[in-house]
């Protein structure tokens, strides 16, 4: 979820913490927790219909989610916390948003609750607050997915909702944007992502200046029968900060959830279409993301 960055070595200076850009992504910045995805038996035959078929139509339908989700209210509750060498929460960074719309019907977020920061060893970036409200509800549209390399993996379910699966990689990454890379889980049927395992990219890596990131996995159910909304994220990891050159190297183990709640379509008169009907009232059917 969040990426953070590391200003011990600011500490020692006493001084404050300064931005500074984005460089190349480094895999060796982190070190992955228990975050495999646990769904069992993959199928990696070939699908009945072509992969590059299944990747255009689940594109559309990730666009009409998108159209549909630009329409709803919601809560979000973001928690950023380091723990120590016993696996105790030693720090924590926490906000409570309601995503709304302003009188005029402009779209915004408005911080509800929001304590303060009492993380130490680390501090948010600007990277990590555009990773909570748009990296972690990840949404691979028709307009978007030109951006990325999309292969087909298999087949899996995840409860009992049968998914394709396909490895996402962004093609080029440009400067001052964030990307996805990592795998997601789109259902068969409604061809939409339920599920996404992975990390958002770059990483600054420069020694003293890094802003590293941990891996995730976002979870989506079905909010009004017909469209999957983010419901859950957790990211957890162990970040490598180098300190820089002169100064002390320090490991930190993040842990970051995100919780996505009392989704509202804007609009008593609004309605949705959906391939060409009209979608009726809500009907949950929830797939289980796992609990705190």
């Amino acid at each position: 979820m969040t990426s953070l960055r590391s200003y011990w070595w600011l500490i020692l200076l006493g001084c404050g913490a300064c931005s500074l850009p984005l460089a190349a992504q480094n895999t060796d910045s982190f070190t992955p927790m228990a975050l495999d995805d646990g769904f069992g038996h993959m199928d990696i035959s070939a699908p009945a219909v072509p992969p590059e078929q299944i990747i255009k139509q689940f594109a559309a339908k990730e666009s009409e989610f998108q159209d549909a989700l630009n329409h709803y209210t919601y809560r979000r509750f973001a928690r950023v916390q380091t723990l120590d060498d016993d696996n105790k929460v030693d720090g924590e960074w926490y906000e409570v948003d309601d995503v709304i719309f302003d009188p005029t019907g402009r779209r915004t977020e408005k911080v509800v609750f929001a304590p303060g920061s009492t993380l130490q060893r680390v501090m948010m970036s600007p990277s990590d607050l555009q990773d909570i409200s748009h990296g972690y509800p990840f949404v691979l549209t028709t307009e978007d997915i030109a951006q990325y390399d999309v292969k087909y993996v298999g087949r899996q379910k995840v409860d009992e909702v049968d998914c394709y699966v396909f490895s996402v990689s962004p093609k080029l990454i440009e400067k001052k944007k964030r990307y996805f890379d990592g795998r997601i889980w789109v259902d068969s049927t409604d061809l939409q992502i339920v599920v996404t395992n992975g990390r958002m990219v770059p990483d600054d890596t420069r020694k003293g200046s890094e802003d590293l990131h941990p891996p995730f996995m976002t979870w989506r159910q079905q909010v009004d029968g017909h469209y999957w909304f983010p419901v859950y994220t957790k990211g957890e990891g162990i970040l490598h900060f180098s300190g820089g050159s002169g100064y002390m190297a320090q490991d930190v183990h993040i842990r970051d959830t995100v919780k996505y709640t009392d989704y509202k379509r804007f609009g008593s008169t609004s309605t949705i279409i959906y391939n060409g009907q009209t979608v009726p009232g809500s009907n949950q059917q929830p797939t289980t993301p796992p609990k705190k």
